[in-house]
C-alpha cells in the first residue's frame, strides 16, 4: 500500500460530506467511483446520441463506412471520431470501475 498525506481540510471535508465510510480509502473510493459512474454516464450518452443520430451502431457505422458514404463531412467525421472516443470511454470506465471494485472485495 502506498502513502500520501491529504491536506487536514481535504480530510475533514471528506469526513463531514461522507461520515458513513469508515476509512479515508472507502471515502476516496467512493469519490472515485462516483466521478467514473458520472464520466461513464458521458460517454454512454454520447453513443446513445449517435446510435440514434445515424440509427446503428457504432460497429455498423464503421462497417457499412459511413464517414466514406458521406463524402467526409467534416459534422460525419466527428461524429465518428466523438463516436470512437465515448467508445473507448465506455470500456476504460468499466474496466477501471471493476478494478476499484474488484479491489475492496480483496480487501474486505
Amino acid at each position: 500500500m502506498i502513502g500520501h498525506e491529504l491536506n487536514e481540510t481535504t480530510v475533514e471535508i471528506l469526513a463531514e460530506f461522507l461520515p458513513g465510510e469508515p476509512s479515508l480509502d472507502a471515502r476516496v473510493r467512493y469519490l472515485l467511483e462516483a466521478e467514473l459512474l458520472r464520466k461513464l454516464g458521458q460517454y454512454r450518452r454520447a453513443d446513445a446520441s449517435l446510435t440514434q443520430k445515424y440509427g446503428m451502431s457504432f460497429d455498423d457505422f464503421l462497417e457499412q463506412d459511413v464517414v466514406h458514404h458521406r463524402g467526409y463531412a467534416w459534422d460525419v467525421e466527428r461524429d465518428a471520431m466523438n463516436w470512437e472516443s465515448a467508445i473507448g470511454g465506455i470500456e476504460m470506465i468499466e474496466a477501471r470501475l471493476r478494478e476499484l471494485r474488484a479491489d475492496v472485495e480483496t480487501d474486505a
